[in-house]
């Protein structure tokens, strides 16, 4: 794949990130969460059940943290491949992961078509699919529906489902600071329905930070 000119297609998200934001993506996630992020995914990459040989594809890479705790789980045959369209993130990306061959970094766009089809185990996507609007979010659906072997596994780390204004003060108000409008419609989405209706099955979920955060994990159907 090309360079792909950073553009942002959708002004009001708060993914597509650029400047000094995205240099200090990982900082701003540990302040967010009070300190508790690394807990967070290294409790959720345990829960990916990585195999030593499985290809996995990182949607919306970022700065790579993600993807090194990864390749500890995998042998020389494992691979993971990141897509990321932040020329800051790719930077800290190969930066983070330099002492990983098989962990690569691509720059492209997750919402639009990809030429991957049935290459991967795995596809992970992290605090991602929130900041897209639902038009996006299907194509990038059917973009990981194309890159997964049958029976491989989607697993998306994001917000649960909730009622926004049935939320603690504290919670509403620290939503409403640091996200964009497309999380609000996130939300309300019943995404196992939405990804059922698209040959995914065998849902699993863990909650985190009292239940506002999950990890769902969707099985390709045959």
């Amino acid at each position: 794949m090309g360079q792909i000119i950073m553009e942002k297609l959708y002004p009001e998200s708060k993914v597509e990130l650029s400047g000094c934001f995205a240099k200090y993506y990982d900082i701003a996630l540990n302040i967010a969460t009070l300190g508790k992020y690394s807990s967070l995914i290294n409790n959720v990459i345990d829960l990916l059940e990585i195999q030593s040989d499985d290809r996995i594809l990182d949607l919306g890479a970022g700065t790579g943290r993600n993807a090194c705790l990864m390749m500890k789980y995998l042998s020389e045959e494992g691979q993971v491949v990141g897509l990321d369209i932040s020329k800051e993130m790719i930077s800290q990306f190969r930066k983070q992961c330099a002492d990983f061959p098989n962990a690569t970094i691509i720059n492209a766009r997750i919402d639009q078509a990809l030429p991957i089809k049935q290459q991967f185990d795995k596809v992970f996507i992290s605090f991602v699919l929130h900041g897209f609007p639902q038009s996006a979010r299907i194509s990038i659906l059917q973009n990981v529906f194309e890159a997964l072997h049958v029976n491989g596994s989607l697993f998306i780390l994001d917000y649960n489902e909730y009622s926004y204004n049935n939320a603690p003060f504290y919670l509403r108000t620290l939503f409403k600071l640091i996200e964009c409008p497309y999380a609000f419609d996130f939300i309300k989405r019943d995404w196992k329905r939405i990804l059922g209706d698209r040959h995914f099955g065998e849902f699993k979920e863990s909650l985190f930070f009292g239940n506002y955060l999950r990890l769902l994990k969707a099985t390709k159907l045959p």
